[in-house]
């Protein structure tokens, strides 16, 4: 009998994320390895879904302590509160986020926020849901038919 071992895309999803962060730190790959202070906020939207709790945040924090042990990460979840997100969001560029890894309430009401954070020099990873009317630095997602 042969077994495989998965990873959940949601693991998945956070690791790539992490990756991304790190590389969002840093204008090249090379750079990224020297960042060693940096704060990641990891932003998502709901407290119904267990996922977020237990597997997408930690997928991210265990992934950022790899990638960048000396790195802050701060960790909001927004209850499916959109108005709660963008307070959370403005706080975390006040505690010096460097880049913020977002899975909006409120994709059209998230594209202010992308705005907010790129006119300051903070890049915006859009997880599992994309910002269409103002593009993230990167989006992160799954293959859902695949899964």
């Amino acid at each position: 009998m042969t077994r495989h071992a998965w990873k959940s895309p949601f693991a998945l999803k956070s690791t790539i994320a992490a990756v991304f962060a790190v590389s969002l730190l840093g204008s090249t790959a090379a750079f990224a390895d020297t960042v060693t202070d940096a704060t990641v906020a990891f932003l998502m939207p709901d407290q119904a879904s267990t996922r977020y709790e237990q597997h997408d945040y930690p997928g991210f924090v265990a992934e950022m302590k790899k990638l960048c042990p000396g790195c802050k990460v701060i960790y909001q979840n927004a209850d499916a509160d959109a108005a709660r997100q963008q307070q959370q969001f403005n706080s975390v560029i006040s505690q010096g986020a460097k880049a913020i890894v977002l899975d909006p309430v409120d994709s059209t009401a998230a594209a202010s926020l992308v705005k907010l954070a790129q006119s300051q020099g903070v890049r915006v990873i859009a997880y599992d849901r994309p910002i269409p009317t103002a593009p993230a630095d990167f989006y992160v997602s799954f293959n859902n038919e695949g899964i």
